[in-house]
């Protein structure tokens, strides 16, 4: 759905006009809410009740879903004065510790977002290249170790350490080398945490403020793991800084501490973005990478075309030789984008009105809390040609090439507006150094059944399992 241009609406409504699923008094729909399938179920919701609809779980938290990508890029353009991260969410951050870049608001997330899009503008790139390269390396040497023992690979894990290491190596100038190092990894500490952030957003009663579960205590111990990394790799950055008081910033985290006293930034702030910059450099690009593994496991003649080009770019090279062939393999990151349609990681957004205001044609309160689901977008035939089709190179044909509808705007993986993400080149980069090395070498098969593997919501959204088994191509 699209009111990008459409008229004004002939008549308002207000929330408690809207449908809603089927419920108990005041509890509403929270004894049948599953906060890891929340976007399975805004969706099944959505096409029971259409779109806007509203539910509620318990007596106070009221939630408005739509689906509108015109209306996601309207809201989104008016953030953060007009509508913010989400109620339950800045509070849920805050709690943790994690109150980063990712949830702040006002005049310190200006401050920050700032600094944290200068450390990781596609300008350093080029400096960058070698880093990626020898992490992108150690991954073809696991995965090559994993198919010359014919062993099935765990690709959600695998990935993400992957992904740990560029993003500790990139903004933090620290490489914990998840790869290579087994044991107690910072990244088993990750794992838990976007898991109890859904928890607790969905939570109509904090009660882990009087009584400690189980999982809260694994939380409480993931975090101060976490923060202690955090404390760890900032110590490191102040020293390598007062040992060269003139030098200048190589990493993001450089970045901010450097300014910490002109933007007044607490230490809690830093560590918190500290921790942000790891959780959010992780989790969307590995997931990504994830799905992306069953969608090429389905077509050999998929691989054997991708495997032609990577030959084509990299040569006898295992991994990207140089930064100019990675710039020039644009073939690859299609296969992300288009798994990214079909299997969103980041299936809805969240907004909390600031104010009074008319989105569409709700008449809205201040407070109001919205989702925005963006699958049914993708999949609409208006917006993506034969939308249920795996089809990579429709993102190599792009808009207004031919007849196909190809409307990017509905995408919006990388968020829209002021607030759109500001490691989306860093993730594309990885794509195609991740996707090129693997069709360059390998085959993929997929080691179980497509449909044992579930869309599971933590945070973002991942696969149950993708067990994968590789098979050595032939040098060139």
């Amino acid at each position: 759905m699209n009111t990008l241009d459409a008229a004004p609406p002939a008549r308002l409504r207000r929330p408690e006009e809207l449908p809603s699923p089927p419920g108990l008094p005041v509890l509403g729909q929270l004894l049948s809410f599953k906060p890891m399938r929340a976007h399975l179920q805004f969706e099944a919701w959505a096409r029971e009740l259409g779109t806007p609809f509203r539910f509620n779980l318990g007596p106070s938290l009221h939630f408005i879903v739509l689906d509108d990508f015109g209306l996601l890029h309207q809201a989104s353009r008016d953030r953060p004065d007009g509508y913010t991260r989400g109620a339950t969410l800045q509070p849920t951050f805050a709690e943790m510790g994690i109150n980063g870049l990712f949830s702040i608001e006002g005049k310190a997330w200006h401050a920050q977002r700032r600094l944290i899009m200068q450390a990781l503008n596609a300008t350093h790139f080029r400096g960058w290249f070698q880093t990626l390269q020898d992490i992108t390396s150690r991954l073809h040497r696991r995965w090559a170790r994993a198919a010359q023992r014919d062993e099935v690979i765990d690709m959600t894990d695998d990935l993400r350490r992957y992904t740990v290491d560029v993003t500790s190596a990139l903004a933090f100038g620290e490489n914990p080398n998840t790869l290579e190092v087994e044991g107690d990894r910072i990244q088993q500490q990750l794992e838990v945490i976007f898991p109890a952030i859904m928890r607790r957003a969905f939570s109509p009663v904090r009660y882990w403020n009087w009584v400690r579960l189980a999982q809260d205590r694994r939380l409480d111990r993931a975090l101060t793991e976490v923060r202690a990394y955090a404390n760890q790799r900032i110590a490191a950055s102040r020293a390598r800084l007062a040992a060269d008081p003139g030098g200048t910033t190589t990493n993001a985290l450089e970045a901010l501490l450097l300014a910490q006293d002109e933007q007044g930034l607490t230490e809690s702030e830093v560590v918190s973005n500290v921790i942000t910059l790891l959780v959010a450099g992780e989790d969307t690009t590995s997931n990504s990478l994830a799905w992306t593994m069953q969608f090429l496991a389905a077509d050999p003649a998929l691989q054997q075309r991708m495997h032609a080009r990577a030959v084509g770019h990299l040569g006898d090279a295992a991994v990207c030789p140089d930064h100019g062939t990675l710039h020039a393999m644009d073939d690859f990151e299609p296969l992300a984008l288009e798994a990214m349609r079909l299997k969103p990681v980041v299936p809805f957004n969240s907004f909390t009105t600031t104010r009074p205001t008319v989105l569409g044609d709700l008449d809205l309160p201040a407070h109001a809390k919205l989702f925005f689901i963006k699958r049914p977008a993708m999949l609409d035939e208006r917006n993506f040609a034969e939308p249920l089709r795996y089809d990579p190179e429709r993102w190599r044909r792009g808009r207004g090439e031919g007849s196909a509808a190809h409307e990017q705007r509905a995408f919006a993986q990388f968020g829209a507006g002021p607030r759109v993400c500001p490691g989306r080149h860093l993730a594309t980069l990885e794509m195609r150094l991740v996707l090129s090395m693997l069709l360059r070498n390998f085959e993929v098969e997929l080691a179980c059944r497509a449909d044992e593997i579930e869309e599971v919501d933590a945070f973002t959204m991942m696969p149950s399992r993708m067990p994968v088994r590789l098979k050595p191509r032939a040098a060139a």
